[in-house]
């Protein structure tokens, strides 16, 4: 087995952040292609409806709960206990998480109707839209059970500082979906079906090229099942709280996903799109950052090092607010750039693109939340403390759907207003996330942060100017051909972020500022 060594994190975030990007391209490739194909409308909101039940299950048993039960456990074991009884951990954690979601997807392919009914009240009142719907759940269910494994051999491999593979993995999915959508919909009664396909088989291969890596590190699981393994109970004790926390998150998207359903057709759709441009550097820096930060985190627990944890922190926070507000602030003045660029395309109108439009605006408004969140997260995950990030999410689960009321029926924004409620809570999150660890005395703010701030600020004020100067009206995007938009995005893009990075430059921020070594 290969030894511990020290990291360089901007260099693992780099990496990390490379490789979402590069899955990201794919993915808005294969958003072009299904909304070229499919358009926003029946077929669609069936498909988006039944790849998010699988895909919730996922983030429930995979990417949520399970890793942050996982991640600091092992790390314990990596770093105190050797590898033989590490080895023997990963056998049982991997039979356990085996045999529970294999009993997930088995009820849940049997349930299907139940499930949709449920997911998509709305659906119901449309007899051919339902039972599209249940057939594509169907289809999409294995999913859960490949990606959970998947995830769990992303634990492993990210706390031996492998974060390359993992972040590679999701580019398998949108190749799978890209290439059935392409050639394989045709061949299909309904078109949509390839879909479903390309989201079983795209599983399938994610968790294929998992096998070699676990090898040459000497952690390949073996089947083995003990449930009364002391690590094996010490995470399924994390899991429950844990599994709480991720299910009220999710649970808040789902809800989302069943009041859409009540607007009408397109509402789903428009959502989703949105959701997808919103994602983009929510998993570049959010997940990325949280991916690379709980492995350290967890060490600097385990050997008792305050001080490294905190200064640790600091860094995230830092980098955090220094690319996702840009970020955030480029989403909303470049919205219907973006839409136009990638979707404007067939069968998805002008009307989808202002429609989603207002739903992107109002997702950037939470983008920072809702990436902080991902940062400050892990400061209670890698203490083992899973209980107060669950307390934060339920009071988040309730404010969202408060503002539901509000921003959706009250104010007659629909899709736009449950976006809003995301984002709105999701700021929330990170706010609450923030107070606990400053009275927990885990986290202490390093110098310079007024300094900090100003600077942002005005770097940000100097990037809003530019774009809102040269990106020109949303009717003058509509009207473009193809290859001007995408020219001119990218011109929008390169002059932006150039004008952003050369005033923190001109400010006096450098790149070796925020280099930093893991534990």
């Amino acid at each position: 087995m290969l030894p511990l060594r020290p990291m360089n994190l901007l260099k693992a975030l780099v990496t990390v952040s490379g490789m979402t990007l590069l899955s990201r391209i794919l993915g808005f490739v294969r958003d072009f292609v299904i909304a070229r194909t499919f358009g926003a409308g029946m077929m669609t909101d069936a498909f988006f409806i039944a790849f998010k039940l699988p895909n919730l299950l996922r983030r429930l048993f995979a990417e949520g709960a399970f890793s942050q039960a996982f991640v600091p456990i092992l790390g314990e074991y990596r770093n105190k206990k050797g590898d033989t009884e590490t080895l023997r951990l990963v056998d049982h954690v991997a039979t356990l998480l085996f045999l529970a979601v294999l009993g997930v997807t088995i009820l849940g392919i049997v349930a299907a109707p139940v499930v949709v009914y449920i997911a998509a009240p709305g659906f119901a009142a449309n007899a051919e839209k339902f039972e599209l719907t249940v057939t594509l759940l169907r289809i999409c269910f294995p999913y859960i059970l490949f990606m959970s494994l998947v995830a769990f051999a992303g634990g492993i491999l990210n706390t031996w500082s492998r974060f390359a593979l993992p972040a590679f993995t999701p580019v398998l999915l949108n190749i799978s979906f890209i290439l059935m959508a392409l050639f394989a919909a045709p061949y299909f009664d309904q078109q949509v079906l390839a879909l479903g396909w390309a989201v079983c088989i795209g599983g399938l291969l994610q968790l294929a090229i998992q096998f070699p890596a676990l090898k040459r590190i000497g952690m390949l699981p073996r089947f083995s099942f003990d449930w009364k393994d002391e690590g094996v109970r010490r995470i399924l004790m994390l899991m429950g709280p844990a599994l709480l926390g991720v299910s009220v998150s999710q649970i808040s998207l789902l809800i989302n996903g069943i009041i859409a359903s009540l607007f009408g057709d397109g509402r789903v759709s428009w959502l989703y799109y949105a959701d997808r441009l919103m994602e983009f550097p929510a998993g570049m820096l959010g997940v990325a950052l949280g991916t690379i930060l709980l492995p350290s985190l967890s060490k600097y627990h385990a050997d008792d090092n305050p001080v490294e944890y905190g200064k640790l922190l600091d860094w995230g926070l830092r980098l955090t607010l220094l690319l996702a507000a840009p970020a955030a602030l480029g989403l909303a003045l470049l919205s219907v750039p973006l839409i136009a660029t990638l979707f404007h395309h067939g069968a998805f109108t002008a009307h989808d693109v202002l429609q989603t439009r207002n739903a992107l605006i109002a997702y950037s408004i939470g983008l920072l939340g809702l990436i902080l969140v991902k940062v400050l997260a892990p400061g209670f995950y890698a203490r083992q403390n899973i209980r107060t990030p669950v307390k934060i999410a339920i009071i988040s689960l309730l404010a969202t759907q408060v503002m539901n009321v509000i921003f959706a029926w009250g104010l007659n924004m629909q899709h736009a207003g449950l976006a809003l409620s995301i984002g709105l809570a999701a700021c929330l999150n990170a706010l609450l996330l923030y107070r606990g660890l400053r009275r927990s005395a885990i986290y202490t703010p390093q110098s310079g942060w007024p300094v900090f701030y100003a600077k942002l600020a005005l770097a940000m004020a100097t990037m809003g100017c530019v774009l809102w100067f040269f990106t020109g009206s949303g009717d003058l995007w509509l009207q473009m051909g193809t290859i001007e938009r995408v020219l001119r995005l990218m011109a929008l893009v390169a002059f932006g972020a150039g004008t952003y990075f050369a005033t923190l430059w001109t400010l006096g921020f450098r790149l070796r500022d925020f280099k930093r070594r893991g534990a």
